[in-house]
């Protein structure tokens, strides 16, 4: 069985950062996902983007790499200090973050994005209605299918919810978590990139 450590949220803790970074390393998890919101809120912007392009295979688009390097209007105090001090390079590389990837395994379909597929400022919490929780399943336009597995964080709270056959995994928070003030990520498990049925789990650490 193949392992994926996905984190999300990390807004600059870089002691919160390194900690899930040990603990995955401890759990001898090689391969990790990242689902946004690298910059932002905490001091270590700079030095957050640079480990996350170092650590992990994926890294998606979040709200907080919107507002610092695209949305040009915005001047929000706290938003042109982080983009004065990332600089030019990084700053172009969350630019052309995606705002999804989707993958097989264990022959679903997982895609995974920061708040949804189709918009990095949709929020859909825990509460949210059924229609739209389901709404995050939907093929986003330059994809094909609905998806089996949908994976997020964005609302800096942990939960898992499974309905008509679809899973909801939203990972919580490295480094700005609101349920407690502990960092959470996640662990799927399962055959990497296989179209077969097979074993398949989520866990939250």
């Amino acid at each position: 069985m193949d392992k994926i450590a996905v984190i999300s949220d990390i807004h600059g803790n870089i002691p919160a950062l390194e900690a899930v970074l040990k603990d995955i390393e401890d759990k001898k998890i090689s391969r990790i996902f990242c689902l946004g919101d690298l910059a932002g809120k905490g001091p270590g912007s700079c030095e957050a983007v640079d480990i996350i392009r170092k650590k992990c295979e994926i890294v998606v688009k979040g709200n907080w790499e919107y507002f610092i390097s695209e949305q040009e209007d915005n001047e929000f105090e706290e938003v042109l200090w982080h983009r004065g001090v990332l600089g030019e390079k990084r700053l172009k590389y969350l630019r052309e973050l995606p705002l999804y990837h989707e993958f097989y395994m264990s022959g679903k379909l997982v895609r995974i994005c920061h708040a949804s597929p189709k918009d990095v400022l949709k929020r859909v919490h825990a509460t949210a209605s059924y229609d739209e929780k389901m709404e995050l399943f939907e093929a986003p336009e330059d994809s094909e299918i609905d998806s089996d597995v949908v994976i997020y964080g964005d609302i800096h709270g942990a939960y898992s919810q499974c309905f008509d056959k679809k899973m909801i995994f939203n990972v919580g928070s490295v480094g700005n978590p609101l349920e407690m003030t502990l960092a959470s990520y996640g662990i799927i498990e399962g055959k990497y990139k296989g179209l077969d049925e097979g074993f398949f789990s989520m866990a939250f650490v």
